[in-house]
């Protein structure tokens, strides 16, 4: 059975696409900490990040850095704060979350509420900028 990611990547679920290139996705998490949330992820359906080859994870991270340069133009913080977790989809993924206090990468704490209009225009605000 597939992941939802995998879903994703396949375009059989929508996502608000904020980056893409041949090897990773970046699109924003419907269910974020804060607007600009965003999730990384490869295309390879590949559960735990440290199965990842070492020259694809490098690659990775400098997709996600990219993404994350694009993030702190659009929405208003101090940093991008960055994690990986990866038990909530078998799939692996780094988050990017803009930040201005530790709290804010809390993924206990309450999420964000958003309208589609505020994904959609942060997505694409975003994605212009991607390098």
């Amino acid at each position: 059975m597939s992941s939802i990611f995998q879903k994703i990547i396949d375009g059989e679920i929508p996502c608000y696409k904020v980056a893409e290139n041949a090897d990773f996705l970046a699109f924003l998490d419907v269910n974020p900490l804060v607007k600009g949330h965003a999730l990384v992820i490869p295309k390879k359906p590949i559960d735990y990040i440290f199965d990842i080859a070492d020259d694809e994870l490098a690659a990775m991270h400098i997709f996600a850095k990219q993404v994350a340069i694009a993030i702190k133009q659009v929405v208003p913080c101090k940093k991008i704060g960055m994690a990986v977790i990866g038990l909530e989809v078998p799939h692996a993924h780094i988050h990017l979350v803009p930040m201005h206090q530790v709290a804010d990468l809390n993924f206990a704490g309450p999420r964000a509420q958003l309208t589609k209009e505020d994904f959609e225009t942060t997505a694409a605000a975003i994605s212009q900028l991607f390098i």
